[in-house]
């Protein structure tokens, strides 16, 4: 049986963002199915190699292939079909805020029916629309809130109607740009756990940016740590050690995301 292809593969990349390097000579392979966790300070490149991962931001150099296949080789319509696999939670959510939960949830298939047929969709959704968007949002823990104003959630609710609407993408690929960023540590936990449930139980490839190490020890068999663009760290949590913590972050003292 031949070995699928990478989820994600690069090659020798550089991006540059208003002429500033913010991601230096990288090279690095995720698997399909594999769980990631990407970690590093402030300003190391995650939010920028998550969006590399998508083709949203192109490098100056050096190759990023998606699923075996080069983005910078693919034309416009192919590199939209491609994207429309790959759900993307952001930290700020990116919902509509006066709009209802149902009709944020559906706005995550923008991609794959044309946009006035999404848009159609989004203001006068269908009965088996509504039926699979009500399936989606039990999974995620808030079934009930199917036709409440985005607005009138919690943060954590917010967060868990944009992980609903990446779900709706039917996809074979998540990337979460730190999404319990926002949200206290009980909830926090609960959100990654139902993530990685959510990955296993679909066979989603996951990789979420996280400040928070304890999550990433918890919850990820590998963890990918970034420092100035470079990788720094990428191996199993257990073999990442106070040292290595230190460096990742510069701080003087650590302990395991606590710096004093």
């Amino acid at each position: 049986m031949s070995t699928p292809p990478a989820a994600f593969r690069l090659s020798g990349v550089d991006v540059e963002l208003g002429g500033h390097p913010v991601l230096q000579d990288l090279s690095l392979e995720i698997g399909a199915g594999e769980h990631v966790a990407l970690v590093g300070p402030s300003g190391a490149g995650k939010t920028t190699l998550l969006r590399a991962f998508t083709g949203v931001i192109g490098p100056r150099k050096g190759n990023v292939e998606v699923g075996g296949v080069r983005l910078d080789q693919l034309k416009p319509e192919a590199l939209r079909s491609l994207r429309s696999k790959i759900g993307f939670v952001h930290q700020d959510h990116s919902l509509v805020p006066n709009l209802r939960v149902s009709q944020n949830v559906v706005a995550g298939r923008l991609g794959q029916r044309g946009f006035w047929s999404a848009l159609r969709s989004m203001m006068r959704t269908k009965q088996d629309d509504l039926q699979e968007v009500h399936q989606i949002l039990e999974r995620v823990g808030i079934g009930d809130k199917l036709f409440q104003r985005t607005d009138s959630l919690s943060g954590g609710q917010q967060q868990r109607v944009a992980l609903a609407r990446a779900l709706y993408q039917q996809p074979t690929c998540l990337l979460a740009d730190e999404p319990v960023a926002s949200v206290d540590p009980a909830r926090a936990r609960s959100l990654i756990r139902l993530m990685v449930e959510l990955a296993k139980e679909d066979g989603w490839t996951l990789v979420v940016s996280l400040h928070d190490l304890e999550l990433a020890r918890e919850f990820f068999p590998r963890v990918l740590g970034l420092r100035h663009g470079r990788v720094a760290y990428d191996g199993p949590p257990s073999e990442l050690c106070e040292e290595q913590v230190k460096e990742l972050y510069h701080l003087e003292e650590t302990a395991f995301g606590e710096s004093r």
